[in-house]
């Protein structure tokens, strides 16, 4: 249906479909010091703009907002139009906190009296 349309006008569609996908972008890929948005997630990776974000590999983080929610190590994928896909290899829930490796009992004490 958009082969009817003059180049000019598709052109100016195309980037207004851009800057849609981008404000939409809640989550975002964090490599070093760059961020980079990401325009679709699904379970086993994520696909962000191929012109704007260099060709990613290794290990990076993914936030939604502020929020801290993957570690992942990724490879790239293909390149699907304006798309650049890129897979995980490893994602990993960030936590607040580091894990324990031993059994917590449910009656622990929640703190304790300095002596007097």
């Amino acid at each position: 249906m958009l082969e009817f349309l003059p180049d000019d006008v598709r052109k100016e569609l195309a980037a207004a479909q851009k800057t849609a996908r981008r404000k939409r972008a809640t989550r975002v890929v964090h490599v070093g010091d760059e961020a980079y948005p990401i325009l679709e997630m699904t379970e086993d990776g994520f696909s962000v703009e191929a012109d704007t974000a260099p060709r990613l590999r290794g290990f990076i983080d993914i936030y939604d907002g502020p929020r801290h929610l993957y570690q992942a190590l990724i490879v790239a994928s293909e390149q699907a139009g304006d798309l650049m896909r890129y897979e995980f290899k490893r994602n990993t829930a960030a936590t607040g906190s580091a894990p324990v490796d031993f059994e917590r009992p449910d009656d622990r004490p929640a703190g304790l009296l300095p002596p007097a």
